[in-house]
C-alpha cells in the first residue's frame, strides 16, 4: 500500500493536512494518516462534518504533552511549566464540558478527556498565577518565609539608619544586592566611616558596595533561609512533577485532544479546498471531481458501476489523462483515510485494494527495463486483483512495438474484465479504441482538445474515443497539401474512421456548449434565489435578536435601578442617611456619562522635579518608559503612569539623606457643590489625608450664606479622625476656608 500512496501523491495531501493542525499531537496524526477500516473512516467523516459546523478552541496540548514526557522521564518541571500544564488541562476539561452536551461524535471523543482533579488541586494550592510557589504550599515553606520577611525588613531598617547617621559617606541613599547580600553604596574615599565587607564597586571606582559589619550575621541568616527556601521549593516542584507523571488519565486526554485537532484540521482542509463528504456504496460516482494538488484544476465527472466497469481514456499527450487517474485514486484513498474528497459530490465503493501502474512521461528512448516494470505491476494485478479491486493503468501498451503492445494490452483488458475489476485505463493505441467500442463492461472516453488554440482543455468526454489530431494539427500548421492527402490515403480504410470521429466531435461540442449555457443560466437564477432568501432570513433573525437584546438590557437596567433606589430608601428610613447619601452619589456617578481621561501632561524630561498629583507629593523623574515613568519619592522608587505627573517649574533642591519626608497640606475646593456632594468630598479627603499621613487639611467652601460652612463643621465635629478645626487666617481665606487638624 505504501507504494500506491506514493504513486498517487497521498503524502502531499498529508502534508497539507499537517499544516492546518494546531498542536504537535495533531500534526503527528496527520503525517501518519493512512486508510482505516470502513467503520472508522465513516466516523471520521462525521467528525469532520461536525467540526465544520461547530468550531471549537483547542488547549495548548503541545505544551502539556512536552511537560508530561519530561515528567515521565524523571525531570523536575519548573513552576511555569506545571502551571501551563494545569491551565491546558483546565482548558481541556472546559472543552469537554462544552462538547458533551452536543451528544454527537465530537462529544464521544471529548468524553476521553480525563478529570485530573487531584493534580489540578495540588497545583492550585502550591502555585500562584505566575507559576511561583505559594507560602501555603507547605508548612515548612510557610515557616521559612515567615522568618524571611521580617529579617529582610530588619536588615533594611539597619542599613537605612546607618546611612542616615553617615550621609556624607553615602553615594546615594538606597539599599542594593550584591552576591545575594544586602549592601549600601559608599563613596570610595569614605569607606573607613562605615566598616564592613567590600562586595563590589562601580565601573568608575567612585562607589564601593559595602556590607556593614552590623548586618553580616543577619545577611548570613538570610542566606541560610534562602537556601532552605530553594530546597523546599524544589521538593514541592518535584512532587508536582511526579503527580503529573502519575496521572493515569493523561494519556487518554492527549489522545482525545490529538484527534480533536486532527478532525479540525480535516475540516479546515475541506473548507480551503472545497472538498465534500463522500458516501460509500456499490459504485464509483464522482461529480465535478478535481485533483486537489493541481492549481486551478478542471473538474470532471465519471462513473464506474456493474455495467461500465472499465473506462478506456485516449487522446493527445499532456491532455490530463494521468491527472484524471490520480483524481480517482486520491479520492478513494482520502475517503478511506477519513478525509473529505475533491469533488462536489462523491459516492465510492470500498475497494479491497488499489492497484496503480502510473509512471512519468516516457521519452523516445523507452527501453526494456521500463516496459518490464510495467509488466511486473500488470502481472501483480492479474494475479491478485478481485472484483472488489480498483485498477489505475496509465499508458497501457507503451514501451514496446505498437502491434505487439496492442495485442498484449487487449488480452490484459479481457482478463481484467473477466475478473470483474473496476478502474481507469489510458492508452494511445488505436486497436484498443476499436476493441472498447461497443464492448460490454468497458467504455471509450477521451480528453477534449481545442484545435483552434492547439491546446488541451482537460475535459473528459465519455463515449467517444480520443483522436490523434496529427493530420488536423499538420493542416493547421500549413504542411504541403500533397503530403497531407498522401497521408490520408495511407490511413486504413482511407481515414474514414478519423473523419467520422471529427464529425461526431463537432456535433457533440455544439450540443455541449448549448447545455453549458442553459445550465449556467439555471445555476445563476437558483443562486440568486438562494441569496435573496438567505439575506431575508438573516435580516429578520438579526432584527429580532437586536430587539430581544435591547429589551433585555433596558429591563435589566430598570430592575437594577429600582432595586438600588428601594434599598437606599430603606437605608435612609433606618437612620443611615450618611451611608445612603454616599451610595446615592456613587449610583449617580455610575450612570452618568464620564468624561474621557485627560492626556498625559507634556514637557516631562528625565531628571526634572515633578509632582505626583494622586499623592500630593513631589519627587524626581528618573526614567520615562513610554506611558509609564520611574519616579523617586523620598526613599521610595515607584513606577507610575506618566499622566499622573505634573512637571514643576524648577528642580527640587537636593535633600539631606537624613531628612524625613516633608508632610504637605492638601486643599479641597468645595465651592459650587451641594451640601450632599460637599460632604462626600470631605469624607473622601479625610480618608486620603489619613492614609498619606497629612497633619492638616484645608477645605475651601466660600462665605456665601454660611449654610455649607455650617454643614461641613457639623460633619467634622462628629468625625473621630478630626482633632480640631478653625477658620484660616484672614490673608489665607478667613471665614471662607476651614483648616482641619487631623489626629496623629
Amino acid at each position: 500500500m505504501r507504494d500506491v500512496l506514493e504513486v498517487l501523491e497521498f503524502p502531499k495531501v498529508r502534508a497539507l493536512l499537517a499544516e492546518r493542525a494546531k498542536t504537535p499531537l495533531g500534526r503527528r496524526l496527520a503525517l501518519a494518516l493512512a486508510p482505516l477500516s470502513q467503520e472508522e473512516a465513516e466516523r471520521r467523516h462525521g467528525l469532520t462534518q461536525e467540526a465544520l459546523a461547530y468550531p471549537y478552541t483547542l488547549p495548548e496540548a503541545g505544551t502539556l504533552e512536552e511537560a508530561y514526557q519530561k515528567a515521565r522521564g524523571g525531570a523536575r518541571l519548573s513552576g511555569l511549566e506545571l502551571l501551563k500544564s494545569a491551565q491546558a488541562l483546565e482548558e481541556a476539561i472546559a472543552l469537554k464540558e462544552e462538547l458533551l452536551p452536543l451528544q454527537n461524535l465530537l462529544s464521544q471523543v471529548a468524553a476521553g478527556i480525563g478529570d485530573h482533579g487531584a493534580f489540578l488541586a495540588k497545583v492550585r494550592k502550591a502555585l500562584d498565577e505566575e507559576g511561583a510557589v505559594r507560602d501555603e504550599a507547605s508548612p515548612r515553606l510557610f515557616a521559612i518565609r515567615r522568618e524571611l520577611k521580617p529579617l529582610r525588613q530588619q536588615i533594611l531598617d539597619k542599613l537605612y539608619a546607618l546611612m542616615d547617621r553617615h550621609p556624607e559617606a553615602v553615594q546615594d541613599r538606597f539599599v542594593t544586592l550584591r552576591r545575594e547580600r544586602y549592601c549600601i553604596p559608599v563613596r570610595a574615599g569614605m569607606a573607613q566611616r562605615i566598616p564592613g565587607l567590600l562586595l563590589d564597586e562601580s565601573e568608575s571606582g567612585a562607589t564601593l558596595f559595602i556590607e556593614p559589619l552590623s548586618v553580616v550575621k543577619l545577611n548570613n541568616r538570610l542566606q541560610t533561609l534562602r537556601l532552605q527556601e530553594e530546597e523546599e521549593i524544589n521538593r514541592i516542584l518535584r512532587e508536582l512533577s511526579e503527580a503529573l507523571a502519575a496521572d493515569a488519565e493523561l494519556l487518554g486526554t492527549l489522545e482525545a485532544l490529538g484527534l480533536l485537532d486532527l478532525v479540525q484540521a480535516q475540516a479546515s482542509l475541506a473548507r480551503d479546498f472545497g472538498l465534500s463528504r463522500p458516501r460509500f456504496g456499490e459504485a464509483y460516482e464522482l461529480f465535478q471531481a478535481f485533483h486537489p494538488l493541481i492549481p486551478n484544476p478542471v473538474p470532471n465527472s465519471l462513473a464506474l458501476d456493474g455495467e461500465r466497469r472499465l473506462i478506456l481514456i485516449s487522446g493527445p499527450n499532456m491532455g490530463g489523462k494521468t491527472a484524471l487517474l490520480k483524481t480517482l485514486g486520491l479520492a478513494v484513498l482520502m475517503a478511506q483515510s477519513g478525509l473529505f474528497v475533491a469533488a462536489k459530490k462523491a459516492t465510492l465503493a470500498w475497494p479491497d485494494r488499489v492497484f496503480a501502474d502510473i509512471g512519468d512521461e516516457q521519452s523516445l528512448q523507452e527501453n526494456l527495463s521500463t516496459f518490464a516494470g510495467h509488466l511486473s505491476r500488470l502481472k501483480e494485478m492479474l494475479e491478485s486483483a478481485t472484483a472488489q479491486s480498483l485498477v489505475l493503468i496509465d499508458e497501457l501498451g507503451s514501451g514496446t512495438d505498437p502491434e505487439e503492445g496492442a495485442a498484449l494490452s487487449q488480452a490484459i483488458l479481457e482478463a481484467l474484465l473477466e475478473k470483474g475489476v473496476r478502474g481507469l485505463v489510458t492508452t494511445h493505441l488505436s486497436p484498443l479504441k476499436a476493441f472498447a467500442q461497443g464492448r460490454e463492461g468497458i467504455q471509450n472516453a477521451s480528453m477534449r482538445f481545442d484545435l483552434e488554440g492547439l491546446r488541451p482543455t482537460y475535459e473528459l468526454v465519455l463515449g467517444v474515443p480520443g483522436r490523434s489530431y496529427a493530420l488536423a494539427i499538420a493542416r493547421r500548421l500549413s504542411l504541403p497539401e500533397a503530403v497531407l492527402k498522401r497521408a490520408e490515403a495511407l490511413l486504413p480504410e482511407g481515414g474514414r474512421l478519423e473523419a467520422l470521429l471529427e464529425k461526431l466531435e463537432a456535433e457533440r461540442l455544439s450540443l455541449e456548449e448549448e447545455r453549458r449555457r442553459l445550465q449556467a443560466e439555471l445555476s445563476r437564477a437558483e443562486e440568486l434565489r438562494k441569496r435573496l432568501e438567505a439575506r431575508e432570513a438573516r435580516y429578520q433573525e438579526e432584527r429580532a435578536e437586536r430587539m430581544r437584546a435591547l429589551e433585555e438590557e433596558v429591563r435589566g437596567r430598570l430592575l437594577q435601578v429600582e432595586a438600588e433606589l428601594k434599598a437606599l430608601k430603606e437605608k435612609a428610613k433606618t437612620g443611615a442617611k450618611k451611608d445612603a447619601l454616599r451610595e446615592l452619589m456613587a449610583l449617580r456617578e455610575r450612570y452618568a456619562k464620564k468624561a474621557p481621561p485627560p492626556p498625559p501632561p507634556p514637557g516631562l524630561t528625565e531628571g526634572q522635579a515633578v509632582e505626583v498629583v494622586s499623592l500630593g507629593r513631589q519627587g524626581k523623574l528618573l526614567e520615562l518608559r513610554g506611558e509609564e515613568a520611574l519616579v523617586q519619592v523620598g526613599p521610595v522608587r515607584m513606577t507610575l503612569k506618566a499622566k499622573e505627573l505634573r512637571p514643576l517649574e524648577a528642580p527640587e533642591a537636593p535633600k539631606a539623606l537624613s531628612a524625613r519626608p516633608r508632610r504637605e497640606v492638601r486643599e479641597v475646593d468645595l465651592r459650587g457643590l451641594t451640601v450632599e456632594e460637599a460632604l462626600l468630598e470631605v469624607e473622601s479627603a479625610l480618608e486620603e489625608a489619613r492614609s498619606l499621613g497629612l497633619p492638616t487639611l484645608r477645605l475651601l467652601h466660600g462665605k456665601g450664606t454660611g449654610a455649607l460652612r455650617q454643614a461641613i463643621r457639623d460633619f467634622l465635629r462628629r468625625d473621630k479622625r478630626v482633632e480640631s478645626f478653625a477658620d484660616a487666617p484672614p490673608h489665607e481665606g478667613g471665614h471662607g476656608v476651614t483648616v482641619v487638624v487631623l489626629k496623629g
